[in-house]
């Protein structure tokens, strides 16, 4: 007898061997707290660029909002419960924007892309959240004298340099309050836009929407935060270089830079699974 589906629970590919167990899901069916874990470290650049360049990346629905501040941010995550302790490394590229929909308004960042240095969690956030993943290496930031400095390649060839200097440890009452749920009426969160294609009929999507991580739901707390300044390089790709991906590179790397806006590294513990994911109409 063929197997059923069972109402109500996660599945992901394969269903042959049963529900899926991933950062939503654990053992049993049981979710995960996220409040002591995972232990992440922030690196973030920003750069004030031209808007002209950034409008032709917004998914209908979306416009920019405010100045086009791009961030290029990498987190380095460890002691994820879900992962049974172990971590792995993110790299994503940001710029604010406003979503007006039939149903909904909302404000924040747009996620354009997060490259992930592990297979499970770009799987299980592609499907289901809706986040626009794909696969880098992205070791660990050398860090000497007065700088930090971090890659990112694929197969070899070095798409980014991300360089932070002058890092200045700022006392706890200058952390910069957690984000609120709400700002003058418009619900605030990040931005993704999922879209999956249907087999066999091609150029039609089986999923194609929005979707917000809202604000003010995360159990993150920062331990230590430090300011400075940063660049970000990312370097020209050729087809032959990043098959895949050269697209996303070059850009990036054609973005003008008209002038940095500082960096920041912030260290801090807990999160959330974000089962609030939502999509948005």
């Amino acid at each position: 007898m063929p197997y059923p589906l069972e109402q109500g629970v996660m599945y992901m590919m394969p269903t042959h061997f049963g529900p899926y167990t991933g950062p939503r899901r654990g053992p049993g069916g049981r979710t995960f707290d996220c409040i002591d874990n995972p232990k992440s470290i922030n690196y973030a650049v920003s750069f004030l660029t031209n808007a002209d360049q950034l409008t032709p990346l917004l998914p209908p629905g979306f416009s920019l909002e405010g100045e086009p501040v791009v961030t290029v941010f990498t987190t380095h995550m460890k002691e994820i419960e879900w992962l049974s302790g172990r971590g792995y490394n993110v790299l994503g590229v940001t710029f604010p924007v406003r979503y007006e929909g039939k149903r909904d308004r909302a404000a924040g960042p747009l996620l354009t892309v997060l490259w992930e240095n592990m297979t499970d969690p770009i799987l299980t956030g592609r499907e289901q959240i809706g986040f626009s993943k794909i696969y880098c290496e992205l070791p660990e930031p050398v860090v000497r004298a007065d700088e930090t400095h971090l890659t990112a390649s694929w197969e070899g060839f070095r798409f980014l340099d991300l360089r932070l200097t002058g890092m200045k440890e700022l006392p706890e009452a200058d952390f910069p309050p957690a984000p609120a749920a709400e700002k003058d009426g418009v619900v605030q969160g990040n931005f993704h836009y999922k879209y999956i294609p249907r087999t066999g009929d091609w150029g039609v999507a089986d999923a194609e929407y929005a979707c917000l991580t809202p604000d003010g739901t995360s159990n993150a707390v920062t331990k230590q935060m430090w300011c400075g300044d940063g660049t970000v390089d990312f370097h020209r790709a050729r087809w032959e270089d990043l098959p895949t991906q050269y697209s996303i590179v070059n850009t990036f790397a054609d973005l003008e830079i008209k002038e940095w806006r500082g960096a920041t590294i912030t260290r801090s513990v807990g999160g959330r699974d974000l089962s609030d994911q939502r999509a948005l109409a």
